[in-house]
């Protein structure tokens, strides 16, 4: 019997298929809940069809109750368990919560904070088993979590995502969604410096087509031209500008401004967590922002596990329903 995993997120639906006797297989599938939801059940049947779940055993992450679809987690757990069972009725499902406890899904409607955003604590708890004492640095396409990892037990200060975000083992910094004025607030204009838009005109994502940034499936960064040319012409928009009025080198350096300064912050989150554990001196880095995050770990002073050499890039990119997949594995 296999184990099958899933990390159900606002903007990308994962899953991934792990049995002793063979590779581990894992999809990702940009999917908008807030936009979309009632395709969710459709979604997951597909995928689930993809990966071939026979008489496999589910277990279940999730993020998408953060969604803006949803009036509070309750609500967000809920239609996402809906979903899953609609699409795999009567089959053996588990939901992992923040501790890294399964929950049966009755448990998991009851206590939904507790199962809200604990995909960390799956991806966590696998990197633990395979390195003992090191930072995980795991960049998405939204968020970036730093998770101290000493002597093969994963030490978080907080287990929730606001109490994540004010330990610093939580940064809304990712490799693709992030909005350029949330990085920056000015950026190199004609030998000086102007004040950004803020009006959602540019993201990492064009940041880093236009840099080069080698990313896994940064093809797929979302809707729309994901050409550099493309790139380009957003990120002019940062100063309320269009193509004719900025050439090539002036959007190279407001680019590079902007990745620079996600650098900094990301590392200066890595330095406040390993303030709390000074012993620990390397980082396992993976996700599909990995390269960003190698930057940082290193600025921090800190050697560098690349975890996608380790794993794949599928199963990087979708880590977390690949670790719960394996938890599940382990699990009576």
């Amino acid at each position: 019997m296999s184990s099958i995993g899933w990390d159900i997120g606002g903007v990308n639906v994962k899953v991934a298929r792990v049995a002793s006797d063979g590779p581990v297989q894992a999809l990702t599938e940009p999917f908008s809940i807030e936009h979309d939801a009632e395709r969710l059940f459709a979604v997951l049947e597909r995928l689930g069809r993809r990966v071939g779940v026979d008489e496999s055993r589910h277990a279940v992450t999730m993020t998408a109750e953060l969604s803006q679809r949803f009036r509070s987690k309750a609500e967000g757990v809920g239609f996402v368990l809906d979903s899953l069972e609609q699409a795999f009725p009567g089959v053996a499902m588990l939901v992992l919560d923040t501790t890294g406890r399964f929950r049966s899904p009755a448990e998991a409607r009851a206590h939904p904070i507790d199962v809200s955003a604990s995909n960390w604590t799956a991806t966590a708890m696998v990197v633990a088993a395979e390195h003992a004492d090191v930072i995980l640095l795991d960049m998405g396409s939204t968020t970036t979590d730093i998770i101290p990892i000493e002597s093969g037990r994963i030490q978080p200060l907080g287990r929730t995502d606001p109490d994540r975000l004010a330990s610093g083992e939580l940064v809304y910094s990712g490799a693709l969604r992030t909005p350029v004025e949330a990085l920056v607030r000015q950026v190199p204009w004609r030998g000086g410096m102007a004040l950004v838009s803020a009006d959602d005109f540019a993201h990492t994502a064009d940041v880093h087509l236009w840099l080069g940034t080698r990313l896994i499936a940064l093809d797929q960064a979302g809707p729309g031209d994901t050409s550099r040319a493309r790139a380009g012409e957003r990120l002019a928009r940062v100063v309320c500008a269009d193509r004719t009025m900025i050439d090539d080198e002036g959007i190279t350096s407001i680019a590079a401004h902007i990745a620079e300064a996600q650098v900094a912050a990301i590392t200066a989150a890595v330095v406040r967590v390993r303030s709390r554990h000074p012993r620990l001196e390397r980082a396992a880095v993976l996700g599909l922002g990995a390269p960003i995050a190698e930057r940082a770990a290193r600025a921090a002073g800190l050697a560098i596990i690349p975890m996608d050499t380790e794993w794949s890039d599928d199963a990087s990119r979708a880590a977390p329903a690949v670790a719960v997949a394996r938890l599940l594995e382990g699990h009576p």
